[in-house]
């Protein structure tokens, strides 16, 4: 039994049983790839593949019982390999980020500064996506750290901690009715709901509070175009296509000349944006520098006694 044969059947599974991306993936050929996986199976007396002729469709039982083990053993070969690099590269490495575009875009920035001061000899891989796409990555082990507001916490092999509380704010252009609304006092829901919306798309940066705060109102939500980017929807109301519902980070007075913002969070529940990491993962020791530099009450203590812990979920800020 040998790590190629690990990787071909983990491979295999991530590549929807696709031979010929298998091999492209791991750098070999399609026969090469069918002979780790027999190789594999015949060691262990057992098929873990599901076949219709030559092709893989699927996994057999066993196969759905390995699958797990694989992924363990591969996963414990790359803390292994992080554990030597620690040691022989003092400080030296990369370290892979992946976030949503408004945690990229606007929380990040300053903690990628202050870290990459601090560590000039660690190359950071910034990747982003999608919350299910983070967790995805972190999962696959293609990122070291995830960064999001929604999803994070639904995943039992991540630990997914908390950062810091943030709310939204509405954005109109200067002259806006609303804005004499919020001089009078606060805008309310009803208000709101006269205008069309441009907001984030459905599963991005706190938009499920934004459609239950209506739902509760029974308010229509009158969307005219969402959008996974702040900048974009702040393009739109510009062009007067409607007002906009954004994170109050995403909005910055010096920048946003054309714009004005009108606080919300009287109307909409505060979001939770969490750091998650992979459950039984190595983490190198600037990896704990950086999480500390993003989110100072996470220290290295706290992040080991929530990867030990059976379930982070309650641990708040």
């Amino acid at each position: 039994m040998n790590f190629q044969q690990l990787r071909s059947v983990r491979e295999t599974v991530r590549q929807g049983f696709n031979l010929t991306e298998v091999a492209r993936v791991l750098h070999t050929s399609q026969p090469g790839v069918s002979r780790q996986i027999r190789e594999l199976e015949d060691e262990l007396g057992v098929e873990i593949f599901v076949r219709a002729g030559k092709r893989l469709t699927g996994l057999t039982p066993p196969g759905e019982t390995v699958l797990p083990i694989v992924e363990r053993l591969l996963h414990e070969s790359d803390n292994l390999k992080r554990a030597g690099e620690d040691f022989a590269r003092q400080g030296r490495g990369k370290l892979s980020i992946a976030a949503t575009h408004s945690q990229a875009r606007y929380a990040l920035p300053t903690a990628v500064r202050d870290f990459r001061e601090a560590h000039p000899d660690v190359t950071l891989h910034m990747h982003q996506g999608t919350p299910q796409q983070v967790a995805k990555m972190l999962l696959d082990g293609d990122a070291d750290i995830g960064i999001a507001t929604e999803a994070l916490a639904h995943y039992d092999d991540l630990v997914a901690l908390p950062c810091y509380r943030w709310t939204h704010s509405i954005i109109v252009p200067p002259g806006h009715a609303l804005l004499d609304a919020a001089r009078d006092g606060q805008v309310t829901l009803e208000q709101l709901a006269a205008w069309p919306i441009i907001t984030y798309e459905a599963g991005y940066t706190g938009r499920a509070h934004i459609d239950d705060a209506f739902d509760r109102a029974g308010l229509t939500l009158n969307l005219v175009l969402t959008a996974m980017d702040a900048d974009v929807i702040k393009t739109y109301v510009e062009l007067g296509l409607g007002v906009g519902i954004v994170a109050a980070i995403a909005y910055d007075d010096e920048r946003d000349t054309h714009l004005a913002a009108i606080d919300a969070r009287h109307l909409f529940a505060p979001n939770m944006t969490r750091l998650a990491i992979r459950r039984g993962a190595y983490l190198r020791d600037y990896a704990y520098e950086f999480i500390r530099t993003f989110a100072s009450p996470l220290n290295r203590e706290v992040v080991e006694q929530a990867l030990s812990a059976p379930d982070s979920a309650s641990l708040e800020i």
